[in-house]
């Protein structure tokens, strides 16, 4: 986006000032993609999946001057991943300034749709020429290693790569399960990502499920003019509200889980923005601090106005005009006794009930050595016997920030690093006592110590990686900003001198082995 395209600064300030602020950084930060006569360098990188973790990753190995090749399983269409296969009305529930997933990405809205989304993935792609370097309807059924330690992808008829990014992301296909007596509904029953273009004028939408995907839902019915919603939801999720900085401060939490203090933020939430709705707040036995937060402030004013209500239950069987459902008040867990009976009337029903999570089960069983088997892995996406395989935002299970942001860069250089550069690579001992320790000092949380992270945690183990091991200082500035690789670059070109004269390995054989602490 040119400069002479921002807005108005007296009409528009704070999209002015944020545009401005995209502008800079992408200038700063982006980095330049090569001239397509270029010929890229080893190591060559395979990149599994064109989503946005998938495509954004990519560019900064090309950028970067590393060689790769993108596996996707599906057709171009399928480009940008999850963002290509939900419905027209869906579109970014935090703030656009926590899902800049490259720095050359503009936005020009706060809460962009997923067309735009699409539209910013494919022109990365483009601007980078990931066009020639990716190979769709490629499924990826298996990835190993030669006897030279070079992963190869199928099979060997697609070259051999020191590196694998793993970016399958956590949403596949939909999931639809099927409830008994579903074929005595009258009326047509939807996915939740399978809305466009069906009819819902002043029709009564019956949503089951409470999570990310009702919202989805939620959205489509009020595009829609639907009449009434009611959302049917087995467990209690946090709602906050859609607001850049309190989303910010909410993820500033460094522990990444629930602590002492949690019942302040938890509490204000209660009082402030549940208000008159407190009774569907989660109870004190479900923290903010342990599952993803739905993004929304729509939600709670619709069931205000009476155009939705939150119905905790359980679902029983479908009828003719419904759903049967046993109702329960708040506390009350699941499939606990002494619910009221009911049956929710509704013209359609919409199956929130999100998306199967791809499985990485084409990797080695080498990266399944228990207790160290994803998400329990170095960083959350090394397996300890593996510095050469990133599996970005594929082990992800909760969090409160982002799974699209700053850090699939800093992911992507960290990985870069550990392959250019044999005194950077952790060994599968030092790997393991990083997750122990990690264990460890989450040992008090309520779920596992990888299943839940805020964003200033993530950040404090991208600051741990690179201080604790002195040979990686020289990558500070490349690994956090993609700044500054020529030096550190000269440095290890000079380090292969002085192995190579000592007749040492110059670890460039095997990139899961490092020579260094």
């Amino acid at each position: 986006m040119a400069l002479s395209s921002l807005f108005h600064p007296t009409l528009h300030p704070f999209l002015f000032v944020f545009q401005l602020i995209q502008w800079v950084l992408g200038k700063i930060l982006s980095p330049e993609p090569p001239n397509p006569s270029t010929r890229l360098a080893r190591p060559k990188i395979a990149v599994i999946g064109a989503g946005i973790t998938g495509v954004t990753s990519a560019a900064h190995c090309v950028g970067h001057g590393f060689d790769v090749v993108i596996f996707e399983a599906g057709p171009e269409d399928h480009l940008g991943g999850i963002w290509s296969k939900v419905n027209n009305t869906s579109g970014l529930q935090i703030h656009s300034s926590m899902y800049r997933f490259h720095p050359s990405v503009k936005w020009d809205s706060g809460y962009p749709n997923c067309q735009q989304i699409v539209s910013q993935v494919r022109q990365l792609w483009e601007r980078y020429d990931l066009n020639l370097k990716t190979k769709f309807n490629t499924n990826v059924d298996k990835v190993y290693q030669d006897d030279r330690g070079r992963w190869i992808i199928n099979n060997t008829a697609n070259g051999h790569f020191e590196g694998v990014i793993a970016a399958i992301g956590t949403c596949g296909k939909p999931k639809m399960p099927h409830l008994p007596h579903m074929e005595d509904f009258s009326g047509p029953i939807y996915h939740s990502s399978d809305l466009t273009g069906k009819p819902a004028k002043d029709k009564t939408m019956i949503v089951i499920g409470g999570g990310a995907s009702a919202v989805e839902a939620i959205e489509f019915a009020t595009n829609e003019g639907a009449r009434r919603v009611n959302i049917l939801a087995r467990s209690d999720k946090w709602i906050i509200p859609r607001n850049a900085v309190l989303d910010m401060l909410f993820a500033f939490n460094i522990f990444g889980q629930e602590t002492f203090l949690s019942w302040i933020p938890e509490t204000l939430l209660r009082k402030f923005f549940y208000r008159d709705l407190e009774d569907i707040a989660p109870g004190p036995d479900k923290g903010l601090f342990t599952e993803t937060p739905m993004v929304n402030s729509d939600v709670l004013e619709k069931i205000r106005t009476g155009q939705a209500e939150w119905i905790r239950c359980d679902i029983d069987h479908f009828v003719e005009n419904g759903v049967s459902v046993t109702r329960r008040g708040k506390g009350a867990s699941p499939g606990s006794p002494g619910g009221h009976e009911e049956v929710i009337e509704g013209d359609m029903v919409v199956m929130a009930t999100g998306f199967e999570r791809p499985q990485l089960s084409f990797l080695p069983d080498s990266c399944y050595e228990k207790p160290y088997e994803p998400p329990n892995w170095y960083l959350q996406t090394f397996p300890p016997n593996h510095p050469s395989l990133c599996a970005i935002n594929c082990t992800y299970m909760n969090a409160i920030g982002t799974v699209g942001n700053w850090h699939i860069g800093v992911y992507t250089r960290i990985l870069l690093m550990f392959l250019v550069d044999p005194l950077t690579r952790p060994s599968p001992f030092w790997t393991r006592k990083w997750i122990d320790m990690t264990r460890f000092l989450k040992a008090s949380s309520p779920v596992g110590a990888f299943d839940f992270f805020t964003y200033l945690e993530l950040i404090w183990w991208f600051v741990f990686c690179v201080a604790f091991n002195p040979f990686r200082w020289k990558w500070v500035f490349f690994v956090f900003f993609g700044i500054g690789m020529v030096l550190p670059s000269r440095v290890v070109e000079a380090e292969d001198k002085i192995r190579n004269g000592a007749g040492l390995d110059s670890g460039t054989e095997n990139r899961d082995i490092g020579i260094g602490f």
